[in-house]
């Protein structure tokens, strides 16, 4: 049966007050099967669409929406679907190719279950699924997006009827994590959902974008059947180019050539079978390259959208990288695509490969197929793709897949971590990223993705002040400093050059995790020892004393010192360094490395569980690096999670030494520059920052494996080669070893991610009131937001329990003295006009006056050198106890999100750019590691004999701002500075905060794909 709204309606629907479109509700969807559709309010010239659609829904399913036998819309039914408020009653579809494949709709009732406008919060709402799409995940889709409707719209609460026997719309509300209450009426169901997003809610949305995102990604690299646009009729050209190695990889399905320009007679093109159209093609075909000019890629796109293509690699170019007019025929370009359920690699793409035995998919313009490998490699530039390529074949080093994505105006790095994440052929994730298209998303997949393998990223263009052209991405104030120190935050391996993003993803793919920072470097060089040993200290490594073998080594030295030190529960990791040893008869031997690695290998294999991670440093040893390449393991690769052989997965982490570990490679190529002013916190044991008197953090518990390793692999895979990375600069060597110290650190910690804390006496409530207020709550809250004054800061930051020491203003001396009789002597007399406002070095702060005397003086001396007291603006301020001036900052980007930031205070702090950041909220874990990152944190562990100060206090400090900024997203900066902690306590002298209407949150909304 009809619900009682739709009832009251069906006898005569009233007219619906005129609103505007709401344009904003529009979005791309990616569902559950990968494809895309499009969300949109439905209006009144929906009734054509509307009419086909029903015609094409099952009786079934008309039974299950309206209770009762429904075979046709009348017009009157018509009318009521396609016209709405867009407030208290909305529909919206989910189209394909501009066809309805599902609906939803609410509608507003009052208590009693009749049509209401507000304040009535509760709607009642109903579902249709065409059923060639139901088991899509289009009903889900839809429920966020209404849901989201209904709460900008004012309504809290969901109300839905559903037959029993209609399992799969029940399971729809049940599954989406929305608190609810479920009854049985009359036969039917009734289900009433709190529209309050929870926590259970945004999981099963993320975890639904993350099956929908993969398996989008894995429908490009997984087609059953290609077709190249543009192939051309003579030899060369990009599409030929393509089509040749496509057919050259030994790709596993279906080829096609696609020409529109063909003649008579011409079936074949590099024996694929060529047709003018892909409607020609008469086959299903799951994937299309084109490249074909700008102009033409319309009329190839609709041809392939009309055919029922899944996905498109566009290579052309003329697009976002060319100006303005390229710019709009992107976006036109993306929406076409999208309105026909297909994503795009591109455009001015490259590229994608995937190696797989079953597949062997080379749909790119790179000639030679790479050997197949457990390393994924995502580059916004075919320029940087290409060098990768080739650089990696050089070394021996195999690939799981390859993408690059030109503009990458839909199919994004977003996107290819989604796949990467629970993908069993890939172990380890090398990005080359030109900007951050969502970086609020990208933190969020990146930690997820690097909690269960390493995620190695190097960033072009940072310090170009723009994005590159062809890049669509949100304006960000955060300095590159910042965003590094953010990335690493969610456990990315951030590296300077494509050098290092190929050394430490050799490293990474090759060998197992070290269990801290403790390093044995054995040799026949003593130089090139001592030289390994500075780039331990360098990257706050803890070498050992090298072991010198002198010149006169042979292999058979080498093999007993490496298999020693493997042995030895001293260290975490091993450097082997090599030179060319001298023979008996006296004669240099340069060809030997063979022999050599012959003898590492042996060592390494015979080495007692649990092992370590070994890279060796070679000078002109002929043969070495290759011969480490080709090592070969025998031991089994996947174990059964409940027994058995243990799997040899290079990115396990350790609980104690590391596990053993899968493929890599060795570098043959010349070395890469040296950054010498790198340094990296010095760890401990365990790998926790430290420095001299600066105590490590608490320990965390080693982990045995990553939070979700994910779905078992099958126990009869073959054996996975075992490589012993060799590279021919200790530099090069120690920073990929130090950059795994550092990620296998935050692995450990990671499984134990730390807490945000509750305090009672936080006045959340209190907060909110405040801010209403000072924003304005009649609705006008100026969008450039307000700065609060000392006193109202002073107020709101006292409802998280954050004092601010009082101010008194001094515009005369006797003023000055009258505010030091109210706060008790000894006092401050400081300026706080805005050019020497926190510059003590200037001259603007006088401290310690202890008389009246003393303070009229020290006034006339400011007023005398400075300027006059209405310029000066004076203020006096009680003493506090001595200890380390620091400043705690808090900010919204749009961009990255809400960050925090610690800092000493000073001009040598703000020269040195000496400042730590986290992503808000921050866990106790987070500000732990905030106040130990400083290079100049030994000033706050007692550096020098002096006294320690309240560390605990600053984390508590600093954990109460991030709580305000996460609670109000209205409070978009924070700023206390000085905070002067002691050795007991610390105390907030001053404090600056700014409000404004709180920026969108685009990570929290429903799931959808970036606008165009």
């Amino acid at each position: 049966m009809q619900s009682a709204s739709e009832q009251s309606e069906a006898a005569e629907p009233p007219a619906p007050a005129e609103h505007a479109y709401p344009d904003h509700w529009e979005a791309d969807v990616v569902l559950r099967d990968g494809g895309t559709a499009r969300i949109r309010p439905i209006t009144t010239d929906d009734a054509d669409r509307l009419v086909s659609f029903y015609e094409q829904v099952s009786d079934e399913s008309k039974y299950y929406r309206f209770f009762a036998p429904y075979p046709r819309l009348s017009a009157k039914d018509v009318r009521r679907f396609t016209h709405h408020d867009f407030v208290d009653r909305v529909g919206l579809a989910a189209t394909v190719g501009g066809d309805f494949i599902a609906t939803v709709r609410y509608d507003r009732i009052n208590v009693h279950g009749m049509p209401a406008s507000a304040p009535a919060d509760e709607a009642e709402v109903a579902f249709l699924v065409q059923d060639a799409h139901q088991g899509r995940g289009v009903a889900s889709a839809l429920l966020e997006h209404i849901a989201a409707v209904a709460r900008e719209r004012d309504i809290r609460r969901f109300a839905a009827e559903v037959l029993p026997a209609n399992t799969k719309m029940i399971k729809v509300f049940t599954d989406a994590g929305y608190t609810q209450k479920r009854s049985f009426e009359d036969g039917a169901v009734r289900l009433h959902l709190d529209l309050e997003p929870t926590d259970r809610a945004l999981a099963v949305q993320r975890a639904r974008e993350q099956r929908a995102e993969a398996r989008s990604v894995q429908r490009l690299l997984t087609p059953r059947s290609v077709a190249v646009v543009g192939a051309g009729r003579a030899p060369g050209g990009v599409g030929r180019t393509v089509l040749r190695n496509l057919l050259g990889a030994g790709f596993t399905g279906r080829v096609y050539a696609v020409n529109a320009a063909l003649t008579d007679g011409v079936t074949e093109l590099d024996g694929a079978p060529a047709h003018p159209s892909v409607g020609a093609i008469g086959e299903p075909v799951d994937l299309a390259v084109v490249a074909v000019p700008a102009e033409r890629v319309p009329e190839a796109v609709a041809d392939c959208g009309e055919h029922g293509v899944r996905g498109l690699v566009v290579l052309s170019a003329g697009y976002a990288e060319s100006g303005a007019a390229g710019r709009e025929r992107q976006r036109e370009l993306v929406r076409q695509a999208r309105s026909y359920g297909m994503r795009i690699i591109g455009p001015n793409a490259f590229g994608i490969i995937n190696t797989a035995s079953d597949v062997r998919l080379n749909a790119s313009l790179a000639p030679q197929m790479p050997a197949a490998g457990r390393i994924g490699l995502f580059t916004q530039s075919g320029a940087i793709g290409i060098a990768l390529l080739a650089g990696l074949h050089r070394r021996g080093v195999g690939l799981s897949s390859f993408i690059s994505a030109g503009n990458r105006a839909d199919v994004s790095g977003n996107d290819f971590l989604q796949h990467w994440y629970d993908d069993p052929g890939t172990d380890v994730v090398l990005l080359y990223l030109e900007s951050i298209g969502n970086p609020r998303k990208f933190t969020r997949l990146a930690r997820r993705t690097a909690a269960v393998k390493p995620v190695v990223v190097v960033k072009g263009a940072r310090h170009s002040g723009s994005a590159p052209p062809g890049h669509r991405v949100p304006v960000t104030r955060v300095p590159h400093a910042t965003v590094s120190a953010l990335l690493r935050q969610a456990g990315v391996i951030r590296v300077d050059t494509v050098t290092e993003l190929v050394d430490a993803g050799l490293l990474l793919s090759a060998q197992p995790l070290p269990a801290g920072p403790r390093i044995a470097i054995l040799g026949n060089s003593e130089s090139l020892g001592l030289l390994t040993y500075d780039a331990c200290l360098t990257e706050g490594l803890r070498p050992l004393r090298p072991l010198d073998l002198t010149t006169a080594a042979v292999p058979a030295d080498f093999r007993d010192a490496l298999a020693a030190a493997l042995a030895d529960d001293t260290s975490d990791a091993v450097v082997v360094t090599a030179i060319p040893w001298v023979g008996e008869d006296g004669a240099t031997e340069f060809g030997d490395g063979e022999v050599l690695a012959a003898a590492l290998r042996e060592a390494v294999a015979s080495a007692p569980a649990p092992a370590k991670p070994v890279v060796v440093v070679h000078v002109e040893m002929g043969g070495l690096a290759e011969a480490l390449a080709m090592a070969t393991s025998t031991r089994p690769v996947v174990a059964e999670r409940t027994g058995g052989v243990q799997e040899e997965r290079p990115h396990e982490v350790p609980a104690g030494p590391g596990l053993p570990g899968g493929t890599g490679s060795t570098d043959t190529g010349t070395g890469g520059a040296v950054d010498e002013g790198r340094a990296g916190a010095a760890t401990d044991d365990t790998g926790s920052p430290a420095g001299p008197g600066v105590p490590p953090l608490p320990d965390a518990s080693p982990a045995t494996g990553p939070p979700d390793a994910g779905p078992a692999e099958d126990a009869t895979a073959p054996t996975r080669r075992t490589t012993i990375p060799a590279y021919p600069a200790a530099e090069r060597a120690v920073r990929a070893l130090a950059e795994a110290v550092r990620y296998g650190q935050w692995r450990r910690q990671a499984a134990e991610p730390g807490r945000v804390p509750e305090y009672e006496d936080i006045d959340e409530a209190g907060a909110a009131a405040l801010i209403e207020e000072a924003l304005g709550n009649d609705g006008e809250a100026d969008a450039r937001g307000v700065t609060l004054d000392s006193g109202a800061a002073g107020g709101l930051l006292a409802r998280y329990g954050i004092t601010v020491l009082p101010t008194l203003p001094a515009p005369t001396p006797d003023a000055a003295v009258g505010a030091a009789a109210r706060l008790g002597y000894p006092v401050a007399l400081k300026t706080t006009a805005p050019h020497l406002r926190h510059r003590p070095d200037l001259g603007g702060v006088r401290l310690d006056l202890a008389t009246e005397q003393q303070l009229r003086t020290a006034y006339a001396e400011l007023t005398e050198a400075l300027g006059k007291p209405e310029e000066l603006q004076p203020v006096v301020q009680a003493m506090v106890p001595r200890g380390v001036d620091t400043v705690v900052r808090s900010a919204i980007d749009p961009a990255v999100g809400a960050v925090l930031s610690f800092g000493l205070s000073g001009a040598a702090s703000e020269l040195l750019g000496d400042t730590a950041h986290r992503l808000v909220p921050a866990t106790d874990r987070d500000v732990a590691e905030l106040v130990r990152s400083l290079r100049t944190t030994p000033l706050l562990f007692g550096w020098r004999g002096s006294a320690p100060v309240d560390t605990p206090a600053l984390e508590e400090l600093l954990l109460r701002v991030s709580r305000l900024v996460d609670d109000h997203p209205e409070v978009v900066a924070v700023s206390l500075e000085p905070v002067v902690v002691a050795p007991r306590g610390l105390s907030v002298l001053g404090a600056t905060v700014r409000l404004a209407p709180p920026p969108p949150r685009t990570d929290l909304g429903p799931r959808s794909l970036p606008r165009y």
